[in-house]
């Protein structure tokens, strides 16, 4: 039970910043007994992401006040239950709930080596794909459905798009929707990572190999979905062409012989870029990417995109 004198202010999407995630980092690692006192912040994007200096431990607030915020930590204990690679969560009462956020306590990985290849998250995700036995309940299993609801969400709730914009992926989301019917997926429906990627997972030295990371938007659904985002990630971020080809290999399917490679391509592509627009403030250098990629969709130029 968390003491209410350390309950930080509860924030919201336009105040989940380092400064605020920094007080419900404090708060949270006080209340499990962690010493937070020099803490290096990782990333601040989706989650906020913190390394302790005191121990080996990464402490990740989710963003605030979303509804039907995932269990992650009864998923994870479930995935390591299947043997699938992953990196563990620390041995404390978690999650905790600050300030509208989710937090957990996860085993800091050292990353000295550099960011996983295409070709050795394929182990990763196949094991994950191969589960047979019955997931939690916690997982959405709507998956493209719930994708196509996020999408025109996003859209319409961004802050920077203007009306042209809005029109524009209001009407490449409907043309995508009207094709969903005639999609058959070549691949067996089942546990998906929903976000993987170079950036989503991690080298583990002492098993030497990766492990898959960032489990928020995991789901039931088809895995051609997380072919696809390594596709996108490979090619859209620079990677050299062997980079995909050496996953497919090692997969055993490549996603681009699949007959509904680009409507699912096109369909992940703009989830990306319409999260990414809901995400971000005017003015800032995520908002000036994310309108780079809508200009370079309304001229259907294949443009490399900065990471954000």
């Amino acid at each position: 039970m968390i003491r209410q004198d350390i309950e930080p202010p509860r924030l919201t999407e336009s105040t989940f910043t380092p400064e605020r995630t920094r007080a419900i980092l404090d708060a949270a690692c006080l209340a499990a007994g962690f010493n937070a006192t020099g803490a290096e912040l990782l990333r601040h994007h989706t989650n906020a992401v913190y390394a302790l200096t005191s121990e080996p431990i990464v402490v990740k607030i989710g963003r605030p006040n979303h509804v039907g915020h995932m269990d992650v930590v009864a998923l994870v204990r479930w995935l390591e239950e299947q043997a699938v690679p992953t990196v563990s969560l620390v041995d404390t009462e978690q999650p905790l709930n600050l300030g509208g956020c989710p937090v957990t306590f996860w085993r800091y990985l050292d990353q000295e080596r550099g960011i996983a290849t295409a070709a050795e998250l394929a182990e990763p995700l196949a094991s994950l794909h191969a589960c047979s036995s019955s997931p939690p309940d916690i997982l959405p299993n709507r998956h493209i459905h719930n994708t196509l609801t996020s999408i025109a969400y996003a859209i319409d709730t961004s802050s920077i798009l203007t009306p042209k914009d809005r029109a524009l992926l209001h009407a490449r989301l409907d043309e995508l929707a009207s094709q969903e019917r005639d999609i058959r997926y070549a691949l067996t429906r089942g546990v998906i990572h929903g976000d993987a990627q170079h950036r989503n997972a991690l080298w583990d030295n002492h098993a030497g190999r990766a492990v898959l990371c960032d489990w928020e938007n995991a789901a039931i659904g088809p895995p051609e979905w997380d072919l696809v985002t390594i596709e996108i990630h490979c090619r859209r971020f620079g990677h050299p062409p062997h980079e995909y080809e050496a996953f497919s290999r090692v997969y055993g399917f490549d996603v681009r012989d699949w007959a509904g490679y680009e409507w699912l391509r096109d369909m992940r592509e703009l989830r990306m870029i319409t999260t990414n627009a809901r995400k971000c403030g005017p003015g800032s250098a995520t908002a000036a990417e994310v309108l780079r990629r809508v200009e370079a969709l309304r001229h259907d130029v294949p443009i490399i995109w900065n990471i954000l």
